[in-house]
This record gives structure tokens, C-alpha cells and sequence, in this order.
């Protein structure tokens, strides 16, 4: 609680239920905020975020974020974020741009390490070198297509560009976009903050400067820390580093007004590009949007969460059960519910799957439904759940994926940003305690839906129709304007254009002198792999291993089953499965009520498959079926009586739903292709590499999202539905018959009665037995296969079979990932390639080695990358610091903390498929124990297969573009 002298104490809070304390800091000379959240964890968070509000699409904020950490005062070098990921133990490390601020953060568990990294963060932002060729390279750049040749077409070239190509391809990014364009008629939310590729060319190199010197200023930032060390040690290095060299600048002008309201309702139709093969019929989004009160008053936030939640939480929720069912379109629209970061808090609703001539209907249905709960309110079990979900929420402790010192930051940012109180929405209690009284006003829930929905008219009615000729009007529209600035180039001009072609090329292969760089080494690794240890007992029929882990309160069950020797007609279902299990009715009660149980006892329940190889031999595979469950203490009986009732009598009879659910989840696979292509195309190019992964292809990947179009397709005919409903059956009963698991993790105090639950719930359930296991046919052939789908740019992978986890070269294949991004594809493939990111990495789970870009506006080129990036390692020498950074950056992943429940679970579940703490620790040495002369080993083994397998997932366009490029390649072509 102690501060810096340039730092002053405004406000201190003990939050018990995050186990923190929150202190509130102003730096005395320029007014910069720091929150310090005091924990006893090791893995201490920094961020530091700038309010920026751009008035335009060029994505001068995003660019920004991506030049300014490409060379600083302290750090003249090239690239040094990409550097300190290799020379750091970071658990995490990312930069952010949102729609009106801009943030930095990290996350580390050693100390060094987070010096480190706080010298070079406080060094980018504010002292920020903005090399013009960095802005070339992130931002947007002219080129000719053979960059020394001004007698080739001239083309847009820039990261940014290219990402937001791919990000602009995703239909409900572009939904998003439209609707705020509409809804924020005069703020900043009325932009692209990311950037608009046709608005993006706009951007001058000034006016980043200009924006750079007026957003990125301490009198305009917030400091956030989490963790054991001290507030006033980090205050000491922000005030040394950074802040001492500033005076106070007037701010104040940096904010988001209020938005200007309508007086009457809007109603707009827009179009989204779709690719010409496809079939435009029921394809329309048609959603509405209000805007309600400020995000930064806490009670009105909570109140309209609660409002959300009341409506949309699940399908006993009125507004969500009539969108569901409605025959107006396929679904719920993926915008569904309330947007809390914005300044003023936004509310949508709608459906996809319409038709354009559906918009006043789909209106009325929305109206109709909100109509209702403004005159009869919902019933007080329902408004209960509800607030039992907020609570739950409150108490629970994150960090799987993302740390839980940064998730509690990022959840107080946009109170900070908005000038709010971000103490009062870390600590919730007392908010949600009011919110409970008020909520026992009889109309509580109907004047709220009156006054912020029914009753005000800035609401935004938006139709986003598809059109197949919308993508190629804007490549016409993009080659005329980049013929128009070619007609007005003079020669000067041409050879400014190859110069700085050239320059740039130069700069990329320079070998940075990352010596002035801190570091870490391999002599800062821990000794050991943090692994925690479980107690199993005997709980009715089935075996129990329990964790005793700081889990404030909340409590996690879970039941596995094994995977039987089930034929292809099972597993084809297998992928559907475990979505539609929690979706569904259970024994008399409906799949409404079922819900509605659901959200009364517990904050997740789901139902999931997983497969692995075996450790030592990819052709094998073992497979578990998972209910999980998490919530509070209190209601463990109910929640083990849930579950075993779901294993007994979850109903498969429910034909409707299951098929509006298979249609929604075809809605959601299609449009996960803009977000994920690399990994969907890593998948497909896998296949052919072991029975675990031509499952996954099979089931998540590329084959499954046509599989789900080809049966959402079918399900128009009842004999369809009947099918599917038997198949799902059958499963189900051939997966419950064999012998049950159990997980549980809970607070030491309340381990006990968790074990009493579930013993007491299942007492008298069949112990269950398993004659075999799921087995499939061994398989080792490669695969090539062009993939078109709705995207504008590309993604590219290929694959070389390998080895399982447990084999002696699986360290130096998964040290050889790293190294090869690290030394050459990150330079091939996004600095000169202009790629949003490319890599390699070893697969130990289908023993498949996969190098890969991500929306990525070359394609051949990228597989004569590939290929050049083994050549690279196998002709050159190369230095004993470059293999440190890569065995630093898979110790970095192996050792990265986790919730406390996160990591019984994995712990439990590696344990199931055979990764016992000694098999994770023989690994983890053996990484360790990685030499040059292994990676060029393994390299010559694996890399060097003339059958190695590559997948790609583009568009009809480009390949048609590309001609005979594509040839040698041999593709069979595969349309989604």
C-alpha cells in the first residue's frame, strides 16, 4: 500500500472474494493512474493502456499499437517485442487495440523476466521510434509486384491491411461494424478502430506522428499491476523509466462524448461480401440494437447484465426461446446480448439465417416478446438465477489461457478508460447486494425493459443481406484506385516506390543487435514442473480423485466415460454430441426447464470429447467423453444430482430442437473460418498423419463444417431428424454403459461435502464396464487439398508425419517449431510476405510437424517458404543463443501456471491419456537437453519427406488468379 514518492494514495480496498487488495495511485507530476491489485501470486501482471478515440477508419490506432513496438530509444533495434518473445519466460505477452483504447500487457512469474520486460513495454510506448519503413511494414505500403520492376502492377502491401482483409472477411465482424457505424452516428464507435482496408491507404505517416504525440502521453494513461510485488517498486521503475521525463498535458479533449440520440427508431440495410458459388437464399442477418445508460455507473451496468442475462441467458429466457424457435431465420444472431466496454452500454438481439423480407416480422417478434416482459415480468425463480449467475461470475477464479491477474484488469479497464470507478466494479459485493434489493421490487424487471428497451427510441433496426458480387467490386474498386495513383506517378516517384521496396528489404534481413536487449537464460528456469497432486478414493461405483485447491468457493465436477469400440456411423455424431447434451430436456422436464435448472444450480455445464495418441505410438488413440460442471459451494448436491440425471434420462426425443440446435451450430462453424483458418488448415493437412487426427479433421475441421452444412441440409425431412435422434441415442447409451470417473475440485473446506454429494447422488448407478476401446485403422498418407471458402486472404499449411509425445526426437521437433518461426518464417512470411503471422510447430498429440500462416495474402509463395525455411537450417550455421530462445519459448508454454482448478483438471486429464507427471518431466528434460546438431538431425529425418501433406483455405479468385502457379502442386479441391 506503500507509494513511490512521485506517487499518491487515493484509495485502498481489501476485495476478500478475489482474495486482493486494490489500491487506487496518481503520479503527482503528470496525473497518470496506476491500480494496483496486491496478491500472493507469483505471476505478477503489468499493463499500461492509452485512451485512443480515432475519428476515422484508417486504423491509426491499430497501427500505432503495431509500430510502437518496433523500436524505442532505449531499444534502437529492430522488432524488439519479437525479440523479448524468444528472450523471455513470459505467461503472456500481447498488445491490444479496441474501440477506444490501446493496451499493453504482460505477464510473468520470474522476476527477472518482468524487469525485463517492463524496461523494454515502458521504452515502446512512450519513446517510441515510429520508423517510417516500420510504419511501411505494419501499416500500408505501395509496391510493385516485383518490387525493383516499376513496369508491374503496383499493389497495397501492410500487415495491418492484410489482417483486416481477413478480420473483415468474418461476417459478424462485419456485422458488428455496420450496426455501430449506424448506432454511434457521431462518436468514435461510429469507426473502424482496426481499420477499414479501403480506408486504411488514407493513413499518412504524419498522422500517426501527430496521433502518437497526442494519445500516447502519461497524462493520458493507466497503469494496472497484479501480483506480490510491491506497488511502489513497479512506481519507482515507471517514474525512472518513463515518467519523470514528462510534464502534465491537458487530456481532457481524449474522451467519448455521449452519443447524439435518434428521436425515432432507424431502420438500414447493408450487404457483406459472399462468395459467387454460394447460395444467397436465407443468408440475411437482421438484427436491433438500443442504446441504454453509462457503462461507467456500476448499478446501471449490473442492472442491464441482469436485464441480458433475464432475456438471452438461456433457452427458458423469453426473448431467447421465441428466437430460437422462430421460423423467421436459423438462429439467434451471434450478436446476441449486451456490449459493456463502449461508453454507453448496447444491447442487440436478432436473428441470422432471414430473409430481407422478414425485417418488420422479426422487429415484431422482438417487440412482442419485450412487450410481454414489460407488462408480466419474469418469474422470481428465474430472476433468482440470475443473480445467482452474477454472483458466481464475481467468485470466480480465472487463468486458464489468459492470466487471472489480467482478466481482473481487463474487466476494470473500461472504467478507468471512461473515467468511472474501476475499484467499485472489481469489487462487486456491495453493487450486487444493491442490485438484489432492488431486483425484489415487484417490477423491477419491467421497468427496466420499458424504459431502456420498449420506450427509447434510439434503436437501430439493421438488415445485412448477401451479395456475391460485393468482393469483386471492391478488388475492382481497389486495382482502380491503385491505377489511378499509378497513372500519376512520374519516374522520381517510381523510384521512390522501388527505393523504399528496397530499403525495407534491407532492414528485414538485418541481423538485429538484440545484445542491448535484457534477457533471461536457460540458467532462470525453474528446477521442476509445478504438477499438483490429487487424492482417489472409491465413491459408489466409481473411482473419485479429489483436489484440494484455492478456488474461492466454487466447486468443479466432472464424470468421464471412455469411448467404446463404437463403428463410423457413432463417431460421425460424436462431434454433435457433446453440444446438444446440455441442450436438451432431461427425464419429464423439457429442454426449457432443464435450463432453467441448469442456471438455478451451476455456471457451466457442459458436455465434451477428447482424443489423444497413445505416448509412444500415433496409431493408437484413446478417447473420453466429459459432464462438467462448476458452482458454488452451496449447491454441490444439486449439481451432482444434475449430472447423474443427465447420464440417465437427457432426452433425445426432442427432434425440433436438436435440429434448430444443428443449425445454429452450422451458423457458428461456418463463420469460425475468418478466425481460425490456420488451424482448420493444419487439421486437413494432419489428416493423413494418424486415426486421432483424421478424426479431428473428421469431426471440428474442415470435413466437419462441410459434414454439419450437408446434415443441417437434410434435417428438412422428419425420417432425417428420427435418424439423427436414434444415432445420438444409441451413443449415449454405449457410452454410459462403461465404467465412470470422477473429478472433483473444491476449497479445502469444502472437498468433504463435495465428495458426500456426489457419493450420495450416484450411489446406486451401475458400475459399468468397457470390453474395448475406441480403435480405428492406422493411417500414414499425405494429403493436397485446396479448400475455397468466404475469405479474402489465405491460409496455408503443411505437414510431415512425426512422432508420438513419448519418442526421443519429440523434444527437438517441438524446440525445431520455434526455431524455425524465430530464424525464418516470421521475417519470410509476415515482415516481407505481409502475412498476419506464420510458424511452425510439432503436433506430439497426431505425431504431425506443421508449419503454417494466417491470413496471409500470398499462397505459393508461402509453400516455396515452407520449404526454404528446412533449406535455411540445414545450409546455414547457427548460434547457441537462437536454440536458447527456442527451448526458453516451450518451457515458457510447459510451465505456464493456470487456475488453480485448471491445473487439477489437466493434471487429471494427462493422466488419463497416459502423460503422468513423470512422463511431463522426462519431456520438459528433454527439451532442456536439445542441441543444435538435433534440430539439423531431425530436420533431415522428418522435413526432407517428399510426401508431405499441405492444405490451403482460399478463395475461387485467387485461385483462378494464381493459374498454373498452383499446378505443381497437384490439389484436389474441396468446397466449403
Amino acid at each position: 500500500m506503500t507509494a513511490h514518492a512521485s506517487f499518491e494514495l487515493l484509495r485502498h480496498r481489501a476485495i476478500e472474494s478475489l482474495a486482493i487488495e486494490v489500491s487506487e495511485y496518481r503520479h503527482r507530476v503528470t496525473g497518470a493512474m496506476h491500480y494496483h491489485l496486491a496478491s500472493d501470486s507469483d505471476e505478477n501482471v503489468f499493463l499500461v493502456a492509452l485512451r485512443t478515440v480515432p475519428m476515422d477508419s484508417t486504423g491509426v490506432a491499430h497501427i500505432l499499437e503495431h509500430t510502437a513496438l518496433c523500436g524505442s530509444e532505449r531499444f534502437p533495434v529492430r522488432d524488439p517485442f519479437f525479440l523479448m518473445l524468444r528472450r523471455s519466460l513470459n505467461t503472456f505477452m500481447n498488445a491490444f487495440t479496441s474501440s477506444d483504447w490501446t493496451a499493453y500487457p504482460f505477464a510473468s512469474c520470474n522476476r527477472k523476466d518482468f524487469s525485463n520486460l517492463l524496461d523494454v513495454y515502458l521504452d515502446a510506448v512512450f519513446f517510441s521510434r515510429l520508423d517510417p519503413l516500420d510504419f511501411a511494414q505494419e501499416g500500408h505500403r505501395l509496391e510493385f509486384e516485383t518490387p525493383d520492376d516499376p513496369a508491374s502492377p503496383l499493389l497495397f502491401k501492410g500487415v495491418v491491411f492484410n489482417e483486416m482483409k481477413g478480420a473483415m472477411s468474418s461476417v459478424p465482424s462485419t456485422l458488428w461494424h455496420t450496426l455501430c457505424k449506424y448506432l454511434y452516428p457521431t462518436t468514435t464507435y461510429h469507426y473502424n478502430s482496426g481499420g477499414d482496408p479501403e480506408h486504411i491507404p488514407d493513413l499518412s505517416y504524419q498522422d500517426l506522428v501527430d496521433f502518437y504525440r497526442s494519445h500516447y502521453h502519461p497524462s493520458n494513461a493507466i497503469f494496472a499491476t497484479f501480483g506480490n510485488i510491491p506497488a511502489h517498486e513497479h512506481q519507482a521503475v515507471f517514474d525512472a523509466r518513463a515518467l519523470a521525463r514528462f510534464e502534465a498535458l491537458d487530456v481532457s479533449h481524449i474522451r467519448v462524448d455521449r452519443e447524439k440520440r435518434y428521436h425515432a427508431p432507424l431502420r438500414v440495410q447493408e450487404h457483406y461480401a459472399l462468395d459467387p458459388d454460394e447460395d444467397t437464399a436465407d443468408k440475411t442477418h437482421i438484427v436491433v440494437a438500443w442504446l441504454l445508460g453509462e457503462s461507467a455507473d456500476l448499478d446501471d451496468m449490473l442492472a442491464a447484465q441482469l436485464l441480458t442475462m433475464v432475456l438471452l441467458d438461456n433457452s427458458s429466457s423469453p426473448l431467447l426461446a421465441a428466437l430460437e424457435t422462430s421460423e423467421l431465420g436459423n438462429g439467434p444472431s451471434p450478436l446476441c446480448g449486451l456490449e459493456d466496454s463502449h461508453r454507453e452500454l448496447t444491447f442487440v438481439c436478432g436473428l441470422e439465417g432471414s430473409s430481407d423480407a422478414s425485417r418488420d416480422a422479426v422487429e415484431e417478434l422482438i417487440l412482442n416478446v419485450l412487450g410481454h416482459v414489460a407488462e408480466e415480468g419474469v418469474p422470481a425463480a428465474q430472476l433468482e438465477a440470475m443473480l445467482h449467475q452474477l454472483e458466481l461470475h464475481q467468485r470466480e477464479i480465472g487463468g486458464d489461457g489468459f492470466p487471472y491477474g489480467l482478466q481482473l484488469i481487463m474487466n476494470a479497464l473500461g472504467s478507468a478508460t471512461h473515467r468511472g470507478d474501476p475499484l467499485a466494479v472489481l469489487d462487486l459485493e456491495p453493487a450486487l447486494a444493491r442490485l438484489r434489493s432492488a431486483a425484489q421490487a415487484p417490477d423491477f424487471i419491467q421497468r427496466l425493459a420499458k424504459r431502456w428497451l420498449l420506450d427509447n427510441p434510439h434503436r437501430v433496426t439493421l438488415v445485412l443481406s448477401p451479395d456475391t458480387q460485393l468482393a469483386a467490386r471492391r478488388d475492382r474498386a481497389e486495382r482502380e484506385r491503385l491505377a489511378e495513383i499509378r497513372a500519376g506517378l512520374d519516374a522520381e516517384a517510381e523510384q521512390q516506390v522501388v527505393a523504399q521496396a528496397k530499403a525495407l528489404l534491407a532492414r528485414q534481413a538485418e541481423k538485429p543487435n538484440a545484445d542491448i536487449l535484457p534477457k533471461v537464460t536457460l540458467a532462470d528456469v525453474p528446477a521442476d514442473l509445478h504438477v499438483p497432486e490429487g487424492q482417489t478414493r472409491t465413491l459408489g461405483p466409481m473411482a473419485a480423485t479429489s483436489f484440494a485447491a484455492g478456488t474461492n468457493g466454487l466447486v468443479y465436477q466432472q464424470v468421464v466415460y471412455p469411448i467404446p469400440a463404437i463403428g463410423d456411423e457413432l463417431v460421425d455424431v460424436l462431434g454433435y454430441y457433446g453440444s446438444l447434451v446440455t441442450e436438451l430436456g432431461v427425464g419429464a422436464d423439457d429442454y426449457a426447464a432443464t435450463q432453467a435448472r441448469q442456471a438455478a444450480v451451476c455456471g457451466g455445464f457442459s458436455v465434451s470429447s477428447s482424443l489423444r495418441g497413445a505416448v509412444d505410438d500415433e496409431q493408437s488413440m484413446l478417447g473420453f467423453v466429459v459432464l462438467s460442471s462448476k458452482a458454488l459451494a452451496r449447491n454441490s448436491a444439486a449439481v451432482s444430482q444434475l449430472l447423474r440425471d443427465t447420464r440417465d434420462s437427457v432426452r433425445f426425443d426432442e427432434h425440433a430442437r436438436i435440429r434448430d440446435l444443428i443449425g445454429q451450430q452450422r451458423a457458428r462453424r461456418e463463420q469460425s473460418i475468418t478466425g481460425n483458418g490456420h488451424g482448420l488448415a493444419m487439421l486437413a493437412a494432419c489428416a493423413g498423419m494418424s486415426p486421432v487426427a483424421a478424426i479431428s479433421h473428421r469431426l471440428s475441421g474442415l470435413a466437419g463444417i462441410q459434414a454439419i452444412k450437408a446434415l443441417d441440409k437434410s434435417l428438412d425431412a422428419d425420417s432425417a431428424r428420427q435418424a439423427l435422434a436414434e444415432r445420438l441415442q444409441r451413443l449415449h447409451s454405449q457410452l454410459v454403459e462403461g465404467p465412470a470417473q470422477a473429478l472433483l475440485v473444491a476449497d479445502h473446506d469444502h472437498l468433504g461435502a463435495l465428495e458426500s454429494a456426489l457419493g450420495s447422488a450416484w450411489a446406486d448407478a451401475p458400475a459399468g464396464r468397457l470390453d474395448s476401446g475406441l480403435t480405428a485403422r492406422p493411417t500414414r498418407h499425405s494429403v493436397r487439398e485446396l479448400w475455397l471458402a468466404n475469405t479474402q486472404v489465405n491460409f496455408c499449411a503443411k505437414a510431415f508425419p512425426s512422432v508420438p509425445v513419448d519418442h526421443p526426437d519429440a523434444a527437438a521437433l517441438t524446440v525445431l517449431g520455434g526455431f524455425l518461426r524465430n530464424g525464418f518464417l516470421h521475417r519470410a512470411i509476415r515482415e516481407q510476405g505481409g502475412a498476419y503471422g506464420g510458424g511452425a510447430s510439432q503436433d506430439n498429440n497426431s505425431a504431425a510437424f506443421r508449419l503454417y500462416s494466417y491470413r496471409d495474402p500470398r499462397l505459393a509463395e508461402t509453400l516455396d517458404d515452407f520449404d526454404l525455411s528446412v533449406r535455411w537450417l540445414l545450409d546455414n550455421r547457427h548460434d547457441d543463443e537462437a536454440l536458447e530462445q527456442a527451448i526458453l519459448g516451450v518451457i515458457s508454454s510447459l510451465d505456464k501456471p493456470g487456475s488453480p482448478a485448471g491445473e487439477a483438471k489437466q493434471t487429471f486429464h494427462n493422466q488419463l491419456f497416459g502423460r503422468s507427471p513423470a512422463q511431463r518431466r522426462r519431456f520438459r528434460s528433454r527439451v532442456l537437453a536439445v542441441s543444435l546438431a538435433d534440430l539439423q538431425r531431425v530436420a533431415e529425418t522428418y522435413l526432407l519427406n517428399p510426401d508431405a501433406s499441405v492444405a490451403v483455405v482460399t478463395n475461387s479468385a485467387i485461385v483462378d488468379a494464381l493459374g498454373n502457379k498452383l499446378a505443381a502442386w497437384d490439389f484436389t479441391t474441396q468446397r466449403l
